[in-house]
């Protein structure tokens, strides 16, 4: 999320009435719903990830302890734990 002068964007008469609220602080104003976009969606994040929690139960399924699992993916246990078990519903 990149940040934007409001000088630049909003009419002064606004901003001095957001100052009445907040006054130099920093705040975030939400999408309309009709324009929010999926998690992930701007970059290859949610694939990447995909990837690796195939790559994680592919690993349990041969065998590999989740102990074992989190050592080799720097994760919890019970990240793996949650993995495998998301893993296991949609196979």
């Amino acid at each position: 999320m990149s940040y934007r002068k409001a000088e630049e964007i909003l009419p002064m008469e606004l901003i001095e009435l957001i100052q009445q609220y907040v006054d130099g602080e920093n705040i975030y104003i939400p999408r309309k719903s009709g324009k929010r976009q999926e998690w992930g969606c701007n970059t290859r994040t949610k694939q990447v990830l995909l990837v690796r929690n195939e790559q994680i139960y592919a690993d349990y399924r041969r065998g590999m302890k989740t102990s074992q699992l989190a050592c080799k993916y720097y994760l919890s246990e019970k990240s793996i734990q949650r993995i495998v078990r998301e893993m296991n519903k949609t196979a």
